[in-house]
């Protein structure tokens, strides 16, 4: 897929977290959450920039995607540290969420295309494809995107709904 492709799938995979964070939280940080799932939507795709590194490599692995997710953790349960342990869990596990699933739903979009992605090499070479289109398919592209913006939309105003 492509960056529209990308963006969409991001969006369709953050929507049910969306639709929780916004009822528990605000319609302001589940819609923030959607733009910073959209934000990084492209992380695996930076292999093509790094020398050596073989696209659709490492970066497009549940190892890249745990990773990520750890990463997030650590810095959401920093940033919660201040209010306490509680909150240190709680921002630490929200960021394991927000990273992993973002990494996840590039892995989901790309198993779309022909190419596939072997979620789990090195230690397994099984490949996932459904082979529905190329990913260059414009169509397709902006299909996924049209879907994740109403898909995060909808999660957002049902979220907002919920009473207090």
């Amino acid at each position: 897929m492509y960056r529209n492709g990308h963006v969409g799938a991001s969006l369709v995979v953050y929507a049910p977290f969306g639709f929780l964070v916004t009822a528990l939280a605000s319609v302001e940080v589940g819609g923030g959450g959607a733009l910073g799932v959209a934000s990084l939507a492209m992380v695996p795709d930076l292999d093509v920039r790094i020398p050596f590194v073989r696209h659709r490599g490492i970066t497009h692995t549940v190892w890249f995607a745990l990773l990520v997710g750890v990463a997030f953790g650590l810095v959401g349960a920093a940033v919660g540290l201040d209010d306490g342990l509680a909150e240190a869990l709680l921002f630490g596990g929200a960021g394991f969420l927000f990273g992993a699933v973002t990494i996840v739903s590039h892995l989901l979009a790309d198993a779309l295309t022909p190419m596939g992605v072997r979620p789990y090499a090195p230690v397994r070479d099984d490949e996932y494809t459904l082979g529905l289109f190329t990913a260059a398919n414009p169509l397709a592209n902006y299909a996924l995107l049209g879907l994740g913006l109403v898909v995060v939309a909808v999660a957002l105003v049902a979220g907002e709904a919920v009473p207090a």
